[in-house]
């Protein structure tokens, strides 16, 4: 289903994060899920100008399909969202696949949350949410034990490093999670491994994006764009962009070839070569072949 996306907005982030979550635990969270099978797109139907996209959406290793929101606050409007949320992934798949698939709504509260109900009642549904709050989890004890192995120089466990990604959000107030944030950055560029420092600190601006300073988060994403694991990310893009512009020529020409114009004329629009049109003049029916 990912599979043809349009580069957009946070592309480069996108693609690094479906490659590197992919097989991740929610183990780390204090939710006993399957494995991640793949990142899918959050750009949804039918959004409304003042509405901002789904955080996450993934496939799991049980095809399920989980949808994942980070929430600073406890209110009866962020579940009406995530009723919307659930109808729009439904809505996509109907059209799509033409059939519905099977949702989980996992909710991550930060550290301003330390309980929520779990269930919205109505007599004509009920949303049951699958709850982490991140205030539960010993977070300046994760933080030391991770520092401490990064400073002698040793590898973290897929645990720590998912773990590292949320541990800005531990925290109470805007103020206190950028400082957490800017912390942690900092900490995730000991990581010797640039594969998974780039997916540490990409997964803490995705993650804390609701939360952070734009012009902080702007200046991380320069520092990410320097690593080699970005720069293959963007060659790839422009590798596609130019794939997906020959493509779009050569159909022009094709249409052309069909209608017996002259070659110079198609050369002139389609802004191919003679030896490219050749190309696609090869791949035109037999029949249309002997026309010319």
């Amino acid at each position: 289903m990912s599979k043809g996306i349009a580069y957009q907005n946070k592309d480069i982030e996108f693609k690094f994060m479906s490659e590197t979550f992919r097989e991740k635990s929610f183990e780390a969270y204090g939710l006993k899920l399957p494995r991640i099978k793949e990142v899918l797109p959050t750009n949804l139907p039918e959004v409304s100008a003042n509405e901002k996209r789904l955080d996450h959406l993934f496939l799991l290793e049980d095809e399920t399909v989980a949808i994942v929101d980070y929430e600073a606050e406890d209110k009866l409007a962020n579940r009406v969202k995530y009723v919307n949320y659930i109808a729009r992934v439904m809505e996509r798949y109907l059209k799509e696949r033409g059939e519905l698939p099977n949702l989980r709504m996992i909710v991550i509260y930060t550290g301003d949350v330390e309980k929520a109900k779990g269930v919205l009642e109505s007599e004509c549904i009920t949303l049951r949410m699958e709850q982490v709050f991140v205030s539960r989890l010993p977070e300046q004890m994760i933080y030391r034990r991770i520092k401490h192995k990064l400073e002698k120089g040793e590898k973290l466990t897929e645990q720590e490093l998912m773990r590292m990604i949320i541990l800005p959000l531990a925290v109470k107030g805007k103020d206190e999670k950028q400082k957490r944030v800017e912390k942690v950055i900092k900490l995730a560029k000991l990581i010797a491994d640039e594969k998974e420092q780039t997916f540490v600190i990409a997964g803490v601006l995705v993650c804390s994006d609701k939360f952070i300073d734009r012009e902080y988060a702007k200046r991380v994403r320069g520092y990410l764009s320097m690593t080699k694991v970005f720069q293959i990310l963007e060659e790839e893009k422009r590798e596609a962009i130019l794939e997906a512009t020959l493509e779009e020529k050569q159909r022009t020409a094709m249409r052309m070839l069909y209608k017996c114009m002259d070659e110079s004329l198609i050369m002139e629009i389609s802004g191919l070569t003679g030896d490219e049109i050749e190309e696609v003049r090869k791949r035109l029916p037999i029949a249309q072949h002997q026309n010319m």
